[in-house]
């Protein structure tokens, strides 16, 4: 995905949150859901808008799928800062 993507998807506070949540370890929806005052079909939404622009990626475990942060794309995200700040 472009960058385009992935500001757009970091530009919501509750997706910033979320990525904060999975920066520690790999959750499924049920425990991501328990952190926010919203319905399930809000946070999936969320979580669809963050796995298209691949900033998390998806696995399932018998009936539980897992976000996890994709850390290629946010190294990639951090190395474009970092090369705006070189003269």
């Amino acid at each position: 995905m472009g960058f385009q993507e992935s500001f757009k998807a970091l530009s919501d506070p509750t997706r910033r949150e979320i990525i904060h949540l999975l920066k520690k370890e790999k959750l499924p929806v049920g425990e991501i859901l328990a952190h926010f005052d919203m319905t399930g079909a809000t946070i999936s939404h969320h979580l669809s808008i963050l796995k298209e622009a691949g900033l998390v990626t998806t696995e399932k475990k018998g009936k539980y799928i897992y976000y996890e942060l994709n850390l290629s794309v946010v190294e990639e995200i951090m190395a474009w800062f970092s090369d705006l700040k070189e003269v």
